[in-house]
């Protein structure tokens, strides 16, 4: 009784510190997998950071500087735009002031918000303003004439859009950060574009200075989506209700009394 006593206390403790070191070595894992923090922004399309999605990034500005940061968000996501702007003292401001966020894409159109605040107007008294846009699902192909979200990089840009004069130059600090979700197939489309809408894309020169990022794991090849997985699955019942309905309606045959010959 003794012993298996001592061997239960035994594999408790050892269960114990190997709990303990495996939850220890996955938040150091979690901690080397978090993306490093970006600390500075660009000042136009050509110079804007690359950040990559769940990457935190901040900026000291300028009240009056555009603000940018360039992400790419792939075939079947939706991309989410998070900027938060801490404002200057109450104190050293004269009146109200209205914050916005703009997306454009690779050829540096600008994206309508599906959702969220791209625009938001607070008081002089206000510590800071959050404001968000959530982008349409990007489609793998669209028409030429159409300005649907499409793969390849996007631009946020971050700026104050209406200040009084008294105001501009006062030191402020934005954060920024980019979300994605994948929509699934319910969104998805047939054809595929040529190339993603990244600067420099079909050329052999990449434009100087020109931020080029692109997901971890590559471009999506554009032809596989979970449509697919429905389609077989809607042939298959299909299938199943034709011999279920045959099986029903087929009858029992030849009558055991039908004279021979008929």
């Amino acid at each position: 009784m003794r012993t298996t006593r001592g061997v239960r206390r035994f594999a408790a403790v050892t269960g114990t510190a190997l709990l303990a070191l495996t939850g220890a070595a996955g938040a150091a894992t979690a901690d080397d997998d978090a993306p490093e923090k970006v600390t500075e922004a660009g000042t136009s399309f050509r110079t804007a950071t690359a950040i990559r999605p769940d990457q935190e990034a901040s900026a000291e500005a300028s009240t009056g500087d555009y603000l940018y940061w360039a992400f790419p968000v792939d075939t079947g996501q939706r991309a989410t735009v998070h900027a938060t702007v801490k404002l200057p003292d109450a104190a050293a401001r004269h009146a109200a002031s209205t914050w916005r966020v703009d997306v454009y894409d690779g050829l540096r159109r600008r994206q309508a918000c599906r959702l969220g605040t791209p625009s938001r107007t607070v008081g002089q008294d206000a510590a800071s303003v959050t404001l968000t846009c959530t982008l349409r699902t990007v489609r793998s192909w669209s028409e030429q004439w159409a300005n649907d979200p499409l793969p390849g990089t996007y631009y946020a840009r971050l700026t104050v859009a209406d200040l009084k004069a008294d105001d501009l130059g006062l030191p402020v600090r934005a954060e920024a950060k980019v979300t994605t979700t994948d929509a699934g197939g319910a969104q998805a489309v047939d054809g595929t574009l040529g190339e993603p809408l990244v600067p420099g894309a079909g050329s052999d020169e990449k434009q100087a200075g020109a931020a080029a990022v692109e997901p971890e794991d590559g471009w999506a090849g554009g032809w596989w989506s979970s449509r697919w997985l429905w389609t077989g699955a809607g042939g298959v019942l299909a299938a199943l209700a034709g011999v279920g309905g045959y099986a029903l309606t087929r009858g029992s045959g030849r009558p055991a009394r039908a004279p021979q010959g008929v």
